[in-house]
């Protein structure tokens, strides 16, 4: 098969061909490859250490800069911005190259750290985060993408493991190194520290990483990225401003919605006619890359959903210290990375199909024993449940994402790769906001049935050691029951998304078999 045959789009007709085709590799030496993976590794770090980093350090920065009733903003306006983003830089690096792609996405990341640190007031602060999110909708997409250019689909899943283990890593080191940086030095260092670990891997991955010449003029499909992002920014606030402070029918998130919606049907409409659409219609025919985006908004609603309430859990009702609480998550990261180092043999093995299914079959068991869980049982099996779902997660989410790569030509290969991501993150807005809405309408109801007037007994006292201190044994006994009963109407819904999830994976091509070795492209 030559090259031009295997890129043109109409050369696959099905999917379970195209899952046999290999995305045609750069050919680069084994010195540029392991060059190349050092850089796009770097930035992956980096993106992933933000959060936890950044989290830790925020009482201290919120007590310098005050604005305590706006620093939510500096967690959500960068998530906005990165999520929103993430097609976009997709799209780009498919018109533009990764290499050039990578590093503005690099240099708009550091720009907005080094403003971070030198922020003087909240306001200040959030807007440079907003700045920060854009480049860092670049950094684990593009990262990925590259990766997918130089490795085969067969070498991809081999090293699974060490691109999971980034996340691994940084979900450990992350809030030790944010408080250390913040008491040892300066809260300020926290964004600091990002520009020496950012301008290597740009300079790595543009030496390293040679790409083929680009002949031809392209497009920039204007209309389609305006309202993408529009319609993006409407959903993921109404999601999470509209829905979790107004109520899901209020006259101002029910707007949102309904001008999502409308901007979605003109988006949709304008990427019919464009020349070179932002998101070309046909991707999503595809059934790979469909199935892949379906399970990843549920996977992603399910998990990421509950995720943010397992905390609460292991506090409110457990009764569990808040740094006990935090360490409640830590077998679940630490599964979900060892699993995934074998997920590639796995998948060699039994096939796309049943590594998926495998997978997804452990988070939908591990959410089944949650429902389980109340007053009265240990950190010990909660977290033991959470490592039953990191085990699925390692096994089921990067092997969507080879076959996502390994089912489109190189021109789509990075929107192809951003719509994997986008799609758990907007499963996670969504979930966390559902279920927030089902959590504090539970609360409201298990209250007002025990006879507890409104605003007279606060749940979130529960929470904290010396407010808990002072609460009567019957008040924290009907407030931790009324917690564990609406919490578990949450992890009931989230096992319903889980099977919905599981179900999905028998929609997949069998096996991600015979692959076609191609012909390198050429490269200045």
């Amino acid at each position: 098969m030559s090259t031009s045959t295997a890129a043109a789009p109409n050369a696959r007709s099905t999917a379970s061909l195209r899952l046999e085709s290999n995305v045609p590799m750069l050919p680069l030496s084994r010195r540029q490859r392991v060059l190349v993976t050092l850089g796009v590794m770097v930035g992956m770090f980096l993106a992933a250490m933000e959060s936890t980093v950044v989290s830790t350090a925020m009482p201290t920065v919120v007590a310098t800069l005050g604005g305590i009733e706006r620093f939510s903003w500096a967690f959500s306006g960068y998530l906005l911005t990165a999520t929103i983003t993430m097609p976009l830089w997709g799209k780009v690096s498919d018109l533009y190259g990764r290499r050039l792609t990578y590093q503005i996405g690099i240099f708009v990341f550091l720009a907005g750290s080094l403003l971070c640190g030198v922020a003087a007031t909240m306001n200040q602060l959030i807007a440079f985060r907003v700045l920060q999110g854009i480049g860092a909708g670049a950094l684990v997409p593009i990262a990925l993408t590259i990766i997918g250019e130089i490795y085969t689909v067969r070498e991809r899943t081999r090293m699974q493991g060490i691109f999971s283990s980034v996340w691994g890593i940084a979900s450990i080191v992350g809030p030790l190194a944010g408080g250390y940086i913040t008491e040892a030095i300066s809260w300020r260092w926290v964004f600091f520290i990002n520009l020496p670990f950012g301008i290597a891997a740009a300079i790595i991955v543009g030496a390293a990483l040679k790409e083929p010449a680009r002949s031809s003029r392209p497009s920039i499909d204007l209309a389609g990225a305006l309202s993408l992002t529009a319609a993006i920014t409407l959903v993921l606030i109404g999601l999470t401003e509209g829905a979790q402070f107004f109520g899901w029918f209020h006259p101002a998130t029910v707007g949102a919605f309904v001008a999502a919606a409308i901007l979605f049907a003109a988006f949709v409409a304008i990427e019919r006619r464009a020349a070179d659409p932002i998101v070309p219609m046909d991707l999503l025919r595809d059934r790979v890359i469909a199935i892949s985006t379906i399970s990843g908004i549920l996977v992603g609603a399910a998990l990421f959903g509950t995720m943010a309430f397992i905390p609460l859990f292991a506090q409110g009702v457990l009764g569990v210290s808040a740094t006990t609480a935090g360490s409640a998550l830590t077998p679940l990261l630490m599964f979900w990375v060892l699993s995934s180092i074998v997920g590639g043999r796995i998948m060699h093995a039994t096939g796309l199909r049943y590594t998926v299914a495998i997978g997804l079959g452990f988070v939908m068991i591990g959410f089944m024993f949650l429902t389980t869980l109340g007053k009265g049982s240990s950190m010990s099996w909660l977290m033991a449940d959470l490592g039953v779902m990191g085990v699925g997660m390692g096994l089921a989410v990067f092997t969507l994402l080879v076959a996502t790569q390994a089912s489109v030509e190189r021109e789509r290969l990075g929107i192809a790769t951003s719509l994997t991501m986008f799609a758990r993150t907007i499963g996670g807005s969504i979930g966390v906001s559902v279920l927030g809405s089902l959590l504090a309408a539970g609360l409201a109801t298990r209250m007002a049935a025990a006879g507890v007037a409104p605003g007279t007994l606060d749940p979130n006292r529960l929470l904290e050691p010396s407010a808990r201190a002072t609460l009567a044994p019957e008040s924290i006994e009907l407030m931790s029951n009324a917690l564990d009963g609406s919490l578990h109407i949450v992890f009931w819904v989230g096992a319903a998304v889980a099977v919905a999830a599981f179900l999905t994976a028998f929609m997949l091509p069998k096996r991600l078999t015979g692959e076609v070795t191609l012909q390198p492209v050429s490269v200045d």
